[in-house]
Protein backbone atom coordinates (compact mmCIF):
# COMPACT_ATOMS: atom_id res chain seq x y z
CA UNK A 1 0.00 0.00 0.00
CA UNK A 2 1.52 3.30 -1.10
CA UNK A 3 0.95 6.17 1.32
CA UNK A 4 1.23 9.37 -0.39
CA UNK A 5 2.32 12.57 1.94
CA UNK A 6 2.28 15.88 2.17
CA UNK A 7 4.49 18.42 -0.09
CA UNK A 8 7.86 18.98 1.32
CA UNK A 9 7.38 23.22 1.06
CA UNK A 10 4.21 23.05 2.43
CA UNK A 11 5.88 21.19 5.29
CA UNK A 12 8.86 23.35 5.92
CA UNK A 13 7.26 26.46 5.96
CA UNK A 14 4.86 24.67 8.50
CA UNK A 15 7.38 23.64 10.51
CA UNK A 16 9.44 27.25 10.26
CA UNK A 17 6.32 28.69 11.55
CA UNK A 18 6.27 26.98 14.85
CA UNK A 19 10.31 26.23 15.51
CA UNK A 20 10.55 28.68 18.42
CA UNK A 21 7.68 27.32 20.48
CA UNK A 22 7.54 23.63 19.30
CA UNK A 23 9.83 22.14 22.37
CA UNK A 24 6.59 23.76 24.91
CA UNK A 25 3.99 22.94 22.73
CA UNK A 26 5.71 19.09 22.35
CA UNK A 27 5.60 18.74 25.95
CA UNK A 28 2.57 20.41 26.48
CA UNK A 29 0.69 17.76 24.50
CA UNK A 30 2.37 14.97 25.25
CA UNK A 31 2.22 15.70 28.70
CA UNK A 32 5.98 15.29 28.93
CA UNK A 33 5.78 11.41 27.76
CA UNK A 34 7.44 12.04 24.43
CA UNK A 35 10.84 12.18 26.30
CA UNK A 36 10.20 8.75 28.17
CA UNK A 37 9.03 7.23 24.55
CA UNK A 38 12.26 8.63 23.11
CA UNK A 39 14.52 6.83 25.68
CA UNK A 40 12.39 3.58 25.00
CA UNK A 41 13.46 4.28 21.10
CA UNK A 42 16.83 3.99 21.89
CA UNK A 43 16.78 1.65 24.69
CA UNK A 44 15.49 -0.74 21.90
CA UNK A 45 17.68 0.37 18.91
CA UNK A 46 20.59 -1.49 21.06
CA UNK A 47 22.64 1.81 20.98
CA UNK A 48 25.93 1.47 22.42
CA UNK A 49 29.10 3.08 22.83
CA UNK A 50 30.95 3.60 19.35
CA UNK A 51 28.19 2.97 17.36
CA UNK A 52 27.47 5.80 14.46
CA UNK A 53 23.70 7.11 14.58
CA UNK A 54 21.84 8.83 11.86
CA UNK A 55 18.66 10.75 13.04
CA UNK A 56 16.80 11.94 10.50
CA UNK A 57 14.05 14.81 10.60
CA UNK A 58 15.58 15.30 14.00
CA UNK A 59 14.04 18.94 14.43
CA UNK A 60 15.93 20.80 17.97
CA UNK A 61 17.80 17.41 18.12
CA UNK A 62 15.72 15.75 21.54
CA UNK A 63 16.66 12.01 19.92
CA UNK A 64 19.79 12.81 18.80
CA UNK A 65 20.83 14.04 22.24
CA UNK A 66 19.35 10.88 23.80
CA UNK A 67 21.24 9.11 21.14
CA UNK A 68 24.60 10.69 22.09
CA UNK A 69 23.93 9.88 25.47
CA UNK A 70 23.76 6.05 24.79
CA UNK A 71 26.58 6.06 22.15
CA UNK A 72 29.17 7.99 24.37
CA UNK A 73 32.17 9.79 23.45
CA UNK A 74 33.37 7.04 21.05
CA UNK A 75 29.91 7.30 18.96
CA UNK A 76 29.04 9.32 16.67
CA UNK A 77 25.47 11.04 16.23
CA UNK A 78 24.73 12.79 13.03
CA UNK A 79 21.13 15.11 13.16
CA UNK A 80 19.71 16.15 10.21
CA UNK A 81 16.71 18.10 9.25
CA UNK A 82 15.37 20.07 5.29
CA UNK A 83 14.17 22.87 7.45
CA UNK A 84 16.88 25.44 8.83
CA UNK A 85 14.78 27.26 11.31
CA UNK A 86 14.13 24.38 13.52
CA UNK A 87 17.65 22.67 12.71
CA UNK A 88 19.36 25.90 14.26
CA UNK A 89 17.96 25.25 17.53
CA UNK A 90 19.79 21.71 17.88
CA UNK A 91 23.05 22.91 18.44
CA UNK A 92 22.79 25.14 21.51
CA UNK A 93 20.60 22.80 22.94
CA UNK A 94 23.46 19.80 22.53
CA UNK A 95 26.12 22.30 23.69
CA UNK A 96 24.00 23.12 26.94
CA UNK A 97 23.50 19.27 27.27
CA UNK A 98 27.47 19.03 27.14
CA UNK A 99 26.81 16.52 24.12
CA UNK A 100 28.90 16.74 20.73
CA UNK A 101 26.58 16.10 17.76
CA UNK A 102 27.31 17.33 14.40
CA UNK A 103 24.12 19.06 12.55
CA UNK A 104 23.30 18.73 8.92
CA UNK A 105 20.18 19.81 6.43
CA UNK A 106 19.05 16.41 4.86
CA UNK A 107 15.98 15.65 3.00
CA UNK A 108 15.01 12.06 4.38
CA UNK A 109 14.00 10.94 0.78
CA UNK A 110 17.77 11.97 -0.67
CA UNK A 111 20.02 11.44 2.26
CA UNK A 112 23.39 12.51 0.97
CA UNK A 113 25.29 9.62 2.61
CA UNK A 114 27.46 6.70 1.74
CA UNK A 115 25.45 3.28 1.67
CA UNK A 116 26.19 0.81 4.77
CA UNK A 117 27.66 3.81 6.95
CA UNK A 118 25.56 4.07 10.30
CA UNK A 119 24.55 1.22 12.60
CA UNK A 120 21.51 3.25 13.32
CA UNK A 121 18.90 5.47 11.62
CA UNK A 122 16.29 7.06 13.31
CA UNK A 123 13.24 9.74 13.15
CA UNK A 124 10.95 10.51 15.05
CA UNK A 125 7.20 12.42 14.30
CA UNK A 126 8.42 13.00 10.70
CA UNK A 127 8.03 10.03 8.82
CA UNK A 128 4.18 11.09 8.43
CA UNK A 129 5.29 14.05 7.26
CA UNK A 130 7.21 13.38 3.92
CA UNK A 131 6.23 13.08 0.64
CA UNK A 132 6.94 9.78 0.02
CA UNK A 133 7.36 7.78 3.66
CA UNK A 134 8.50 4.51 1.64
CA UNK A 135 10.90 6.22 -0.61
CA UNK A 136 12.49 7.65 2.97
CA UNK A 137 12.46 4.29 4.73
CA UNK A 138 14.30 2.92 1.60
CA UNK A 139 16.91 5.65 1.95
CA UNK A 140 17.37 4.95 5.96
CA UNK A 141 17.85 1.27 4.72
CA UNK A 142 20.11 2.29 2.03
CA UNK A 143 22.63 4.30 4.89
CA UNK A 144 22.40 1.56 7.76
CA UNK A 145 24.79 -1.41 7.78
CA UNK A 146 23.30 -4.93 7.03
CA UNK A 147 21.90 -6.12 10.49
CA UNK A 148 21.45 -2.49 11.68
CA UNK A 149 18.73 -1.06 12.75
CA UNK A 150 16.09 1.71 11.55
CA UNK A 151 13.61 3.11 14.24
CA UNK A 152 11.04 5.08 13.91
CA UNK A 153 9.20 7.11 16.65
CA UNK A 154 5.25 8.16 14.80
CA UNK A 155 1.75 8.96 15.81
CA UNK A 156 -0.99 6.85 13.21
CA UNK A 157 -4.76 6.27 13.01
CA UNK A 158 -6.89 5.97 16.18
CA UNK A 159 -7.19 2.88 17.64
CA UNK A 160 -10.11 0.43 17.04
CA UNK A 161 -10.82 0.05 20.97
CA UNK A 162 -12.47 1.80 23.29
CA UNK A 163 -10.06 4.46 24.10
CA UNK A 164 -10.61 5.67 20.55
CA UNK A 165 -13.16 8.24 21.48
CA UNK A 166 -10.41 9.45 24.22
CA UNK A 167 -8.02 9.96 21.38
CA UNK A 168 -10.04 11.43 18.74
CA UNK A 169 -11.17 14.23 21.35
CA UNK A 170 -7.71 14.93 22.15
CA UNK A 171 -6.14 14.84 18.85
CA UNK A 172 -9.63 16.79 17.30
CA UNK A 173 -9.88 18.97 20.17
CA UNK A 174 -6.86 19.35 22.79
CA UNK A 175 -3.51 19.44 20.11
CA UNK A 176 -4.93 22.47 18.49
CA UNK A 177 -5.96 24.07 20.95
CA UNK A 178 -2.87 23.59 22.83
CA UNK A 179 -0.19 23.89 20.09
CA UNK A 180 -1.97 27.45 19.10
CA UNK A 181 -1.59 28.88 22.76
CA UNK A 182 1.97 27.90 22.93
CA UNK A 183 2.85 28.69 19.46
CA UNK A 184 0.37 31.47 18.06
CA UNK A 185 -0.01 29.32 15.22
CA UNK A 186 -3.07 26.76 15.36
CA UNK A 187 -2.99 26.56 11.91
CA UNK A 188 0.20 24.30 12.05
CA UNK A 189 -1.64 22.12 14.68
CA UNK A 190 -4.51 21.82 12.87
CA UNK A 191 -2.58 20.10 10.08
CA UNK A 192 -0.62 17.65 12.66
CA UNK A 193 -4.10 16.40 13.87
CA UNK A 194 -5.45 15.62 10.24
CA UNK A 195 -2.23 14.07 9.45
CA UNK A 196 -1.48 11.70 12.38
CA UNK A 197 -5.20 10.72 12.34
CA UNK A 198 -4.80 9.64 8.37
CA UNK A 199 -1.27 7.96 8.87
CA UNK A 200 -1.48 4.05 8.76
CA UNK A 201 -0.23 2.17 12.37
CA UNK A 202 0.73 -1.25 13.60
CA UNK A 203 0.75 -3.42 10.63
CA UNK A 204 -0.20 -1.04 8.38
CA UNK A 205 2.75 1.02 8.76
CA UNK A 206 5.12 -2.23 8.94
CA UNK A 207 3.57 -3.07 5.36
CA UNK A 208 5.03 0.61 4.28
CA UNK A 209 8.46 -0.69 5.59
CA UNK A 210 8.23 -4.03 3.88
CA UNK A 211 7.03 -2.65 0.70
CA UNK A 212 11.17 -1.47 0.61
CA UNK A 213 12.03 -4.90 0.46
CA UNK A 214 15.09 -3.53 2.96
CA UNK A 215 14.01 -4.68 6.01
CA UNK A 216 13.49 -8.14 7.86
CA UNK A 217 12.62 -8.95 11.36
CA UNK A 218 9.29 -5.89 11.63
CA UNK A 219 8.31 -5.32 14.97
CA UNK A 220 6.10 -2.24 16.80
CA UNK A 221 5.32 -1.29 20.46
CA UNK A 222 2.32 0.79 21.51
CA UNK A 223 3.02 3.66 23.66
CA UNK A 224 0.07 4.88 25.98
CA UNK A 225 -2.64 3.41 24.33
CA UNK A 226 -2.03 4.02 20.93
CA UNK A 227 -1.03 7.71 21.41
CA UNK A 228 2.22 6.73 19.73
CA UNK A 229 4.19 3.65 18.56
CA UNK A 230 7.92 2.46 18.37
CA UNK A 231 8.56 0.53 14.77
CA UNK A 232 11.71 -1.19 14.20
CA UNK A 233 13.50 -3.10 10.88
CA UNK A 234 16.96 -4.43 10.75
CA UNK A 235 18.24 -3.89 7.19
CA UNK A 236 18.58 -6.99 4.94
CA UNK A 237 21.97 -8.18 3.89
CA UNK A 238 20.42 -7.77 0.49
CA UNK A 239 17.52 -5.73 -0.69
CA UNK A 240 14.93 -7.50 -2.52
CA UNK A 241 13.76 -4.26 -4.24
CA UNK A 242 11.34 -4.65 -7.28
Amino acid sequence: MQHEGPKAEEIKNLFAAVATGYDKANDAMTLGLAHLWRRKLVAWSGAKAGDQVLDCATGTGDLALEFKRSVGTTGKVLGTDFCAEMLELAPPKAKKAGLDIDFQIADAMNLQFADKRFDIASIAYGIRNVADPEKALSEMARVVKPGGRVMILETGDSPDHALRPFFDFYFRKVIPRVGGWVTGKRFAYEYLNNSSRGFPSRDRFLELMKNTGRYEDLEFRVLFGGASFIYRGVVKSKPTIN
